[in-house]
C-alpha cells in the first residue's frame, strides 16, 4: 500500500480507501442485520486493514453501514485507522445535529477523523451547508471531528463555489477518465491545500467491474479498474480513490493500482492515448474536441433533458461498447434527484430544443443523437444507490 498526504489534514491516507456503500446488509438503516452479513463486513474490514487500507468511509445515508461498522471499528487500534462519515446538511440545523449525533452513536466512536457534509450538489444544498456550518466547526473545536469536508455531485462551478467558502479541509468528488469536467475544482482545492478523495471510480467511473470486451482489450495489459485508478493517481493533486468493497477479495485487484501508483503516469499514459485515439477514430476528432461546447444545463432544457450526460453516454457506448454502463446511468434519469439530475426522453418530437442548443456547433445533429441514445439505452427505471 502507498500513502499520500491528504492536504492540510496532514493525514497520511492510503491511495485506496475502503468505501462503505456496498458491503452493508440493507439500504434501510432500521433493518435487522444477519450474522452472515456482519461476518462478511467484519472480514472485509479486517482484510482491508491487513493490506494497509486503513481509511474506512461511510455515511448516514448508507443504510446499515454505520451500525455494522460500529461493531468492528472499535476493535481496531484507533490511532491506526482513519474513519470518515458523512451527514447531509439541511435547512433545519437541529436536524443536522441530531443526525450527526445518531451517526456517532452507531459508529461507537468518540470522534471521526474526517467528517463531510454529504451531497452538496446544488445551490440549495450549498446554502444548507452554510446554515449548518457553525455546528460542524464547533464539533471540530471540540475534537468530535478532526477535519471537515464535503462530498458533492454538483457541477464544476458549484463545487468551486463550495471550495471558496474556505472552511473545508477536503473534498469528495467525481473525476476519472470518462468524466474529467471537475479538474478545475481539483486545482482550486489544491490551491487551498485540501485533501482530494475520488468518489466511485469503479462504478460511476464506468461500471468497470462489468467491463466490455472492447474496453478490456484497449486497457490491456491492465484491467480497466487498474488503468482508471492509475489515471487518477498520476495527478499528485489526487490523494485517494474509493473502493466500494462487498467482500474481502474485492481489494485484490486494487493492490496492483497501489503498487504502481508511484509510476502511474508512465504506466497509464500509453493506455490513455490508445483510448483517446479510439474515441477520435470512432466519433471523429472534431466531435470529440467540441461536442460539449455550448450545451445547456438540464434545468435550462425543455423536458429537463440532461443533454451533456446523454451525449457522454452515447460517446462511451459507441467508442468503447460501454452499453451496460450507459443503461445503468441513463435509466437513473428521473429518479436520481439532485444526485443525478435530469429526465429521460419521453416525447422528443414535442420538445423544441432549438433555443437551448443555439450555442452548440452541433445544434442540428444533437436531437437525432438524443433519440439514438434513448433507443440504445432505455430500459427499466433504476433507483439511486441501487446495489449492483
Amino acid at each position: 500500500m502507498q500513502y499520500r498526504r491528504f492536504g492540510k489534514t496532514e493525514i497520511q491516507i492510503p491511495v485506496i480507501s475502503c468505501g462503505g456503500m456496498r458491503f452493508q446488509e440493507s439500504w434501510n438503516s432500521g433493518d435487522d442485520v444477519s450474522e452472515e452479513s456482519q461476518k462478511n463486513l467484519e472480514a472485509t474490514v479486517r482484510r482491508a486493514f491487513e493490506l494497509g487500507i486503513n481509511h474506512f468511509e461511510t455515511a448516514r445515508g448508507y443504510g446499515t453501514s454505520e451500525f455494522q461498522l460500529g461493531k468492528i471499528l472499535p476493535q481496531l487500534p484507533r490511532d491506526e485507522i482513519i474513519v470518515q462519515t458523512k451527514v447531509g446538511a439541511c435547512a433545519n440545523p437541529q436536524e443536522f445535529v441530531d443526525t450527526f449525533n445518531y451517526s456517532m452513536s452507531l459508529l461507537n466512536l468518540d470522534y471521526v477523523d474526517l467528517f463531510a457534509m454529504h451531497g452538496v450538489n446544488n445551490a440549495e444544498c450549498h446554502e444548507h451547508a452554510k446554515v449548518c456550518m457553525d455546528h460542524a466547526l464547533q464539533w471540530k473545536k471540540e475534537g468530535r471531528i478532526r477535519n471537515l469536508g464535503f462530498s458533492t455531485h454538483d457541477n464544476c462551478a458549484g463545487i468551486i463555489k463550495s471550495i471558496e467558502l474556505d472552511t473545508f479541509d477536503y473534498v469528495n468528488l467525481h473525476w476519472y477518465y470518462i468524466f474529467q469536467d471537475n479538474w478545475p475544482a481539483i486545482l482550486e482545492a489544491n490551491k487551498r491545500d485540501m485533501g482530494v478523495f475520488i468518489i466511485s471510480p469503479n462504478e460511476k467511473g464506468g461500471l468497470l467491474f462489468k467491463e466490455s470486451d472492447k474496453l478490456r482489450e484497449l486497457c490491456a495489459p491492465l484491467h480497466p479498474m487498474v488503468f482508471n485508478g492509475l489515471f487518477c493517481l498520476s495527478r499528485p493533486e489526487v490523494h485517494t480513490l474509493s473502493c466500494g468493497a462487498s467482500k474481502p477479495s474485492d481489494f485484490e485487484i486494487h493492490l496492483e493500482t497501489a503498487e504502481l501508483s508511484d509510476q502511474a503516469a508512465g504506466v497509464a499514459g500509453p493506455i490513455e492515448a490508445r483510448l483517446d485515439e479510439e474515441m477520435d477514430r470512432v466519433l471523429g476528432k472534431e466531435w470529440v474536441e467540441f461536442w460539449d461546447e455550448g450545451l445547456p444545463e438540464w434545468h435550462e432544457t425543455p423536458g429537463e433533458l440532461n443533454i451533456p450526460w446523454i451525449l457522454r453516454l452515447r460517446n462511451l457506448a459507441l467508442a468503447f461498447d460501454m452499453i451496460e454502463f450507459g443503461k445503468m446511468r441513463y435509466n437513473l434519469f428521473g429518479s436520481g434527484g439532485h444526485w443525478f439530475p435530469g429526465k429521460q426522453v419521453e416525447d422528443l418530437e414535442a420538445l423544441d430544443l432549438s433555443e437551448c442548443l443555439k450555442n452548440s456547433p452541433y445544434r442540428d445533429q444533437i436531437p437525432a443523437m438524443i433519440a439514438e441514445t434513448h433507443a440504445m439505452l432505455v430500459g427499466e427505471k433504476r433507483k439511486r444507490l441501487q446495489a449492483e
